[in-house]
């Protein structure tokens, strides 16, 4: 058996690579007055090669970078970039943004905390839960296997593969049922078990196990069982919201032009609902960062649920994604970290687990989509994780 490397987390993916080869050197951007590179540190984290990593900002990869560095060695708080491209004005340090695949942490906390209270069976078929959700063509899926990627269903379908497909219909709705619909109607792509692909359908199935169980809404179970506990006040599912409520910066995507310039288009608003359980968060650096410090503590899902979270298959090779985290070995240390991105907007956070080193970030990316790892979220990691 192996993992389908296919469609894994490009920023995560990516990751170990640039790790690996060093850091990219970025294209000049002109950058419009006002931009700039906030910093505080205590000793610990090495800040000058942090303030290094955000030097430079906005660029033609980056218009704006967030970066928070924890661990027992001290903190280093961090930001650089615009609020926006057309003021110049600073990027606010402390804004929200559009969180991506981060959220599947939350999703995959709430589901262990329904096993820990004997409402949830890992081992049980979703058919259980859900039934005639999935047809007859599949064999029996286990809430496990949802949580691990390695349920065999096959990705629900969008409003298009490119992004001009996807911003022309970014106003639109397209609803969680629907994108199940559509990945039921494709049949199984292998046998639950066999292999890993990381897939956005698994956990907007889990959403629905969540509401089918508690008989509350997705938002509302995350918000009371997680959210609230970790002390993440400035967190929120959108749904159809376009608007991002609150301080933030203005995402936005590279898009190149019939006589070979680039636009960058303004992506901040967009629909991003058919995302649901599996990414819809709208977070902070600072709420994430808490999200991560509380659930390796403990204290959001209880022992022995919680070591889910730290197990990935054993029999699928090469497999390294557990229950709404990933596996990361780099320089003798592993780390659990969970990428996330939107248009505009790319997310990390990653951490040791006895939470010697964490690292939180959010880069507005101008491809953020795209298969390769931002350059500046790639110098990041570099002089975070050194």
């Amino acid at each position: 058996m192996q993992m389908r490397s296919r469609t894994l987390s490009a920023v995560a993916a990516a990751l170990v690579l640039g790790l690996t080869a060093g850091p990219l050197a970025a294209p000049a951007f002109a950058a419009p007055a006002g931009s700039g590179t906030a910093a505080h540190a205590t000793t610990g984290p090495d800040a000058e090669a942090l303030r290094a990593a955000l030097a430079g900002l906005p660029d033609s990869d980056a218009t704006a970078a967030l970066v928070r560095v924890g661990g027992n060695d001290g903190t280093w708080r961090g930001s650089a970039g615009v609020h926006d491209l057309a003021s110049g004005r600073k990027a606010d340090p402390n804004a929200l943004f559009r969180a991506g695949s981060t959220t599947k942490v939350v999703t995959a906390a709430v589901v262990l905390q329904l096993a820990a209270e004997d409402k949830a069976d890992l081992d049980a078929p979703v058919q259980h839960y859900l039934p005639g959700l999935l047809s007859s063509a599949f064999k029996p899926v286990t809430v496990r296997q949802l949580l691990n990627h390695t349920s065999g269903i096959q990705a629900g379908d969008g409003f298009g593969d490119s992004f001009e497909d996807a911003y022309a219909h970014r106003f639109d709705t397209l609803t969680p049922k629907q994108v199940v619909a559509s990945a039921v109607a494709k049949g199984p792509e292998f046998d639950p078990g066999e292999q890993q692909d990381y897939l956005n359908i698994n956990y907007t199935i889990l959403g629905m196990l969540i509401e089918k169980v508690t008989g509350h809404s997705y938002a509302g179970e995350a918000a009371r069982r997680v959210l609230r506990p970790a002390g993440m006040h400035h967190t929120y599912f959108p749904g159809t919201d376009l608007r991002i409520h609150g301080p933030h910066n203005h995402g936005y995507q590279a898009v190149k032009q019939a006589d070979g310039t680039t636009k960058f288009v303004d992506v901040t608003e967009w629909n991003q609902a058919d995302r649901w359980a599996a990414g819809d968060m709208i977070s902070t650096t600072a709420d994430l960062e808490r999200l991560i410090t509380h659930l390796f503590r403990g204290e959001i899902v209880p022992e022995p649920q919680l070591e889910e979270m730290f197990t990935v298959p054993s029999d699928i090779e090469g497999a390294d994604m557990s229950a709404g985290l990933q596996r990361f070995a780099y320089d003798g240390k592993v780390y659990w970290l969970k990428s996330g991105a939107r248009y505009g907007y790319s997310a990390v956070v990653v951490a040791t687990r006895d939470l010697s080193r964490t690292l939180v970030y959010s880069v507005n990316s101008t491809d953020a989509k795209g298969e390769s790892m931002n350059p500046a979220a790639q110098r990041i990691a570099l002089a975070a994780l050194k």
